[in-house]
């Protein structure tokens, strides 16, 4: 507890003056007014009007794997900076390293059950404590979650498997000098098949890393995915979540004919991205079997001091268990 509290804070530089917005490069849960909301809804109705083919739905479908392939062709591991925020957001990846600034949030309920959740993860790790723990990451990309939780963890018993749709980006993690088979495995997966060929067993993973992975896949297919994620996941055993949340700035600035459906986009190099709500988050884990521990929006505005322009993020951050 002492050190948690001579621990750095994050989330809490708030915007209490608008006069100051240029004082800093970002803010934390920065809230909306209804003017703001209601303009942020109808640039999105105005994107939506136009919709894809059929054709052209399918060609994105049926070819996300090169889609994706291509998009590492193009920038290898130069795209992604590494998630050294991970162990502020997600202390259960790196339970030993306290150098992360602690988070915390405006309100004392949502503080709370933060810290609730990490003493409950402790708490229940310990019948594995000295033998074997076991991390997946879905759409693990080039490594720039496994590689961080590999550098800062010291736990020797930890191992971490990883997958992605792309052969390219597994190819390109393989060849990174900080890929060490002693302690990581990542292989190609289609997460939204039926079989998952994988190198571990049913109700055998302490935690499933899924950030920025389920936005780019078809809504329909989304279910899927987490059934499976239930299925490999000890009783017990957490998924921690993190993607783009409904009227990110991202979305706000898709132009019209990029949208396939409600609030499902094509980016420029064909692959796609989805929005959600905290609601729809819940109801897909919950459905699923899952007990929901944490589901918050992180509003963050970020600013160009330079250009004198302010973005707006949206994010939606979850845990989910496993019931024992």
């Amino acid at each position: 507890m002492e050190d948690t509290i001579k621990r750095p804070q994050f989330g809490n530089r708030l915007l209490e003056n608008v006069d100051e917005v240029f004082k800093h490069n970002a803010w934390d849960n920065v809230q909306w007014d209804a003017n703001q909301e209601k303009a942020a809804a109808e640039k999105v109705e105005r994107n939506s009007e136009v919709t894809f083919s059929e054709d052209h739905l399918k060609d994105l479908e049926e070819n996300a794997d090169k889609h994706w392939d291509a998009f590492y062709n193009i920038h290898q591991n130069r795209f992604f900076k590494d998630r050294h925020w991970l162990f502020t957001e997600f202390p259960e990846l790196a339970p030993d390293y306290t150098a992360a600034p602690v988070r915390v949030f405006p309100d004392s309920e949502s503080s709370q059950l933060s810290t609730i959740n990490v003493k409950n993860e402790e708490k229940e790790n310990q019948h594995v404590k000295n033998s074997k723990r076991f991390i997946f990451e879905i759409g693990c990309g080039v490594g720039n979650t496994i590689f961080p939780i590999l550098q800062y963890s010291q736990d020797p018993s930890l191992f971490i498997y990883g997958c992605d749709f792309s052969s390219k980006a597994i190819e390109i993690m393989k060849q990174n000098e900080l890929y060490d088979t002693k302690r990581c495995e990542v292989f190609v997966l289609d997460a939204t098949s039926n079989d998952w060929q994988v190198p571990f067993s049913e109700n055998s993973l302490d935690i499933i890393v899924l950030i920025f992975v389920l936005s780019a896949i078809e809504p329909s297919k989304m279910i899927n995915v987490i059934q499976h994620i239930h299925k490999y996941l000890r009783p017990g055993g957490l998924v921690v979540f993190r993607d783009y949340g409904r009227y990110d700035l991202a979305q706000l600035r898709f132009k019209k004919g990029r949208c396939i459906s409600d609030n499902f986009y094509a980016r420029g190099d064909k692959t796609m991205v989805y929005f959600f709500t905290q609601e729809e988050i819940s109801k897909l884990f919950i459905n699923a079997g899952f007990i929901e521990e944490q589901n918050l929006i992180d509003r963050r505005l970020q600013v160009n001091r330079g250009k004198m322009l302010t973005m707006y993020r949206v994010w939606i951050q979850a845990k989910y268990r496993k019931p024992l």
